[in-house]
């Protein structure tokens, strides 16, 4: 009989540890071949790690294993001795004593993921993203966006807020509109979550401060480098707050805690996609109807909806704040009660406006939040005021019935986020698998 006794300590080792490995000690290093520059005599194999890559050294006379036998993106056990080389990734290398081919491919590559740019199209990409994401570039914005995830759990942790996890399949949709997707659910109708907006509101009454990390559903047909039917929303709510301000607070804290882990962890991911991290000291804020004078004032635009910003506004809205304050950030509050979901607090002085905001990064919104109602009365006064039926909220409510302090949150779109900090231009390439309008697959 066996038993398991924790974690086995594997004798293969990472990138960190090859580096810190004494000259000349014989180690084993598994990877795939990511590349062979055949030099006649020499030749380098270049391994791929989660890690990073590793330079293997193979000589003529000193390796059973024929050279000619090895394929790129073959599986490999590599048994070596660690040299120094300022040449090398890391300035290390292995000079190989013996190869072990643990898989190897089939067929050829169908994309030249060995390349620093792949040169391909998109689409292209995407069709194959299982094999598009081993190039180096592809996987470090991955990297970028798990530290993203990482630092909004461990901010979020360090300030007294619990993890939840909420139901993606309800029985109405948050936000209400046309954009949900509607399923059978066993003869019953119900919807797939447009976000955990009234979970995390309930829940607000039982933990005070509650986060998510989890994915959100919008049937919009957009097809715009800047949507998703399916995204990953990145949300929290908090109570006891003594206005919408404390929620844009706790942001900013967020965005500085991440730019602090990206430049201490992550810098080989910032320097091969050439990262300049944002500015986060401080964040200017604008009123809604303010900010769309300052930019038909400044660029001579004329502003034609007065209860939303177009894509345009908020492109101009970032370039101003930039120009103006040398902000990358900017909070544009105080939007229109007509553009808010029902939950949304109004302004006491001017109910037509509302306690809430938007995030603009470079000039894109990342993030949409604010103050909540949290009166019963007054959440059931705007509910039939806007025509709406309390059918399938009874749930909702009823936390509202029974008491709920003062509290707001907000939710930040991961793709999106990830998408302006690397400084690409398409929320498709920071989606592992995308879901748009025309996209099922891979």
């Amino acid at each position: 009989m066996e038993f398991m006794t924790g974690v086995k300590q594997k004798d293969d080792v990472s990138v960190k540890a090859l580096l810190e490995t004494e000259e000349g000690s014989e180690i084993k290093v598994q990877g795939a071949v990511h590349i062979i520059r055949d030099m006649g005599e020499v030749a380098f194999v270049v391994l791929r790690k989660s890690e990073g890559l590793v330079q293997c050294v193979y000589e003529d006379g000193k390796v059973a294993f024929p050279l000619k036998d090895l394929k790129e993106e073959s599986a490999v056990e590599v048994k070596g001795t660690v040299r120094k080389e300022e040449r090398a990734p890391g300035g290390v290398e292995v000079c190989i004593l013996e190869i072990r081919v643990l898989s190897e491919p089939t067929e050829p590559m169908p994309l030249a993921v060995n390349k620093w740019k792949m040169n391909t199209s998109l689409e292209a990409m995407l069709n194959m993203r299982p094999i598009a994401l081993r190039n180096v570039r592809e996987r470090a914005k991955f990297k970028i966006q798990e530290a993203v995830v990482r630092a909004f759990r461990d901010f979020l942790h360090s300030q007294g807020f619990t993890e939840i996890h909420t139901p993606k399949i309800g029985a109405k949709g948050a936000e209400g509109g046309a954009n949900i997707f509607k399923l059978d659910y066993f003869h019953h109708p119900a919807v797939l979550a447009q976000s955990p907006q009234f979970y995390k509101q309930m829940l607000v009454g039982v933990f005070d401060r509650v986060f998510e990390v989890g994915p959100v559903f919008r049937a919009e047909k957009h097809n715009t480098k800047r949507h998703l039917n399916e995204y990953t929303s990145l949300d929290f709510e908090m109570g006891y707050i003594e206005d919408y301000t404390d929620i844009m607070s706790m942001e900013t804290g967020f965005l500085q805690y991440l730019m602090e882990l990206l430049k201490k962890e992550y810098q080989k991911e910032l320097d091969i996609l050439n990262v300049k991290l944002p500015k986060t000291d401080q964040i200017p804020s604008v009123p809604f109807a303010k900010a769309k004078e300052l930019v038909a004032e400044k660029y001579n635009r004329k502003i034609r909806n007065p209860f939303d910003l177009e894509p345009e506004e908020e492109v101009l809205i970032g370039r101003y704040f930039k120009e103006e304050y040398d902000a990358d950030f900017v909070f544009v509050t105080e939007y229109p009660s007509k553009k808010r979901p029902f939950y949304a607090m109004d302004d006491p002085k001017d109910p037509r406006y509302t306690l809430s905001f938007d995030l603009l990064f470079h000039g894109l919104e990342i993030t949409t939040g604010g103050q909540r109602i949290h009166d019963y009365r007054m959440l059931s006064e705007k509910i039939a005021a806007r025509g709406m039926t309390e059918e399938g909220m009874e749930q909702y409510l009823s936390a509202f019935k029974h008491g709920m302090p003062p509290h707001g949150g907000l939710g930040i779109g991961l793709e999106r986020l990830t998408m302006k900090l690397i400084g690409e231009d398409n929320v498709r390439e920071t989606t592992l698998f995308p879901r748009d309008l025309s996209r099922l697959e891979p």
